[in-house]
């Protein structure tokens, strides 16, 4: 049993990490009511973390090999724990917000080293049940959230999806700091501090931009401005990594065409897949009238058809190009996202099932094909560097798909209420936001209207995660040429530890 105590405290973490990705979605009704929480604030609810994991990934992963894997991974692990005891306490959206980013920033320090820990305390057949260990676990996580989600909220409270952290995090310090063994990168490595800054920037004024789109207007200064200086920072972030002596993320490595389709396949596979989940769940619950719990389990065929094609596909698949496995799954999640945009004002959840379950299998493909079509496409002494922007931009993508999708559905409603309620704006804002009750007992509009509005929202947003699916699909068939990649080596998996992050799933 001791032989495996360090995959047990490291699976604890990143079980609790990825949870807390989608555990939120079907409580986020709850936490408008109890928050008065606009819409906007429910997506930074989502976006907070997802963000600060997607800005923070790759420069903790660097700084880490410098001061210690177990050292920063345990002070990650106590900084989500805080925060998540910080989340449950709070009493306005505001501080609520605020706390989920302190905890994507535990999260990212947690998620960085988990690899790395497991690289450095497994060798041989023993690694690669380690890693296939941790990846089952992985995509559990993802699994069990909304359903976890919806039982806590709907018997406790949902503040209680941030409580049930704290003795999961003092099993996992506790443990870690018994049986896991510290390690390091090569000597002489040095944080990538300016990276890390230009990168946070890049993502969070650009994230920030899209959020507030809806209210100041695409076309504003406002807009213009935040998107104008995440653009700068971008390129700040690229010139500073060209001159780094230990770059967290290498620019000349999109020179590939096949390492830069894999990026856009790892943005796309989230913004997608899930990126549209968080408004479903606000429909089923505020205007269908399901419970938490119920919300949680009409997403379950997704996670469900994920899961079972991963395991199965795992086998059939093996030795079949990861373009082809890569591109095949974008494909079928941009279908399966096509398939969901047929919502009207009388539909119910069995109109979701077939989409859902097609996205689920387009995710199964594509996502165990993922890391291993980036780590072909780089020599093997950057597989660490790929696996690990393979995550930074999944997380990437999903902040800004939450924030993307969420805005063209709010704007779409606003539409659709134009000449139905005296301010279309703010009722489509506050109907998006959860507000479904409070309007319909305040007559602002026939029931009929306001569930038509819904769910045309709903149904534009899935039609462009469906175009965002399918043209990735199209871009990594075009122009991903890598082959098939083989199971890393001990010598690959030693080299790929001089690298900054090797978390590649998520």
């Amino acid at each position: 049993m001791r032989k495996w105590a360090p995959l047990i405290a490291v699976c604890l973490g990143t079980f609790m990490l990825l949870l807390d990705v989608t555990i939120v979605t079907v409580a986020l009704p709850d936490m408008a009511g109890a928050l008065h929480a606009s819409l906007a604030s429910l997506q930074w609810v989502i976006d907070a973390y997802a963000l600060a994991l997607a800005a923070l990934l790759l420069g903790v992963g660097s700084a880490a090999d410098v001061l210690g894997r177990r050292r920063v991974y345990v002070a990650g692990t106590v900084v989500f724990a805080v925060a998540s005891l910080a989340c449950g306490l709070s009493s306005s959206a505001d501080v609520l917000v605020a706390m989920r980013g302190v905890q994507g920033v535990g999260g990212a320090a947690m998620f960085a080293t988990t690899l790395s820990l497991l690289g450095a305390e497994y060798q041989g057949r023993d690694r690669g049940v380690a890693f296939g260990v941790w990846g089952a676990v992985s995509g559990a996580a993802a699994a069990l959230g909304p359903v976890l989600g919806g039982l806590l909220t709907q018997n406790l409270d949902w503040r209680w999806i941030f409580y049930v952290n704290l003795p999961v995090s003092v099993a996992a310090v506790a443990l870690t700091l018994r049986v896991v063994g510290e390690s390091r990168g090569r000597a002489g490595q040095r944080v990538d501090v300016f990276g890390t800054l230009s990168w946070t920037v890049f993502a969070g004024t650009g994230v920030y931009a899209v959020v507030r789109a809806d209210s100041v207007g695409w076309g504003s200064a406002a807009t213009l401005g935040t998107l104008g200086a995440a653009a700068v920072a971008l390129l700040v972030f690229w010139f500073v990594e060209l001159r780094a002596a230990d770059p967290m993320l290498d620019p000349r490595l999109f020179r590939g065409a096949s390492f830069s389709g894999v990026m856009a396949a790892a943005f796309a596979i989230s913004a997608a897949a899930f990126g549209v989940l968080p408004y479903t769940s606000i429909w089923l619950q505020t205007v269908l009238g399901f419970s938490p719990l119920g919300g949680g389990l009409v997403l379950v065929p997704l996670a469900a058809a994920s899961f079972v094609t991963a395991a199965v596909g795992g086998r059939l698949l093996h030795g079949v190009s990861a373009r082809l496995t890569v591109g095949v799954g974008m494909l079928l999640i941009g279908a399966g996202s096509l398939a969901q945009a047929v919502l009207g004002a009388g539909s119910n959840w069995p109109s979701l099932a077939p989409g859902l379950v097609v996205a689920g299998v387009g995710v199964g493909v594509a996502t165990p094909a993922l890391s291993q079509a980036a780590l072909a496409s780089v020599p093997p002494h950057r597989a660490g560097m790929a696996g690990g922007a393979v995550n930074t931009f999944r997380q990437l993508g999903y902040a800004l798909g939450v924030a993307l999708f969420g805005t063209l559905a709010a704007s779409r409603m606003t539409h659709a209420l134009t000449g139905a309620a005296a301010d279309p704006h703010g009722t489509a804002q506050a109907l998006a936001g959860g507000a479904a009750q409070h309007l319909l007992a305040a007559r602002v509009a026939s029931p009929h209207t306001l569930r038509a509005a819904f769910t045309s929202g709903l149904d534009a947003a899935a039609l462009a995660a469906g175009a965002v699916g399918i043209a990735a699909g199209v871009l990594v068939l075009l122009v991903v040429r890598a082959p098939a990649a083989p199971v890393p080596t001990a010598r690959q998996s030693a080299q790929a530890e001089a690298e900054p992050v090797r978390a590649d799933a998520g």
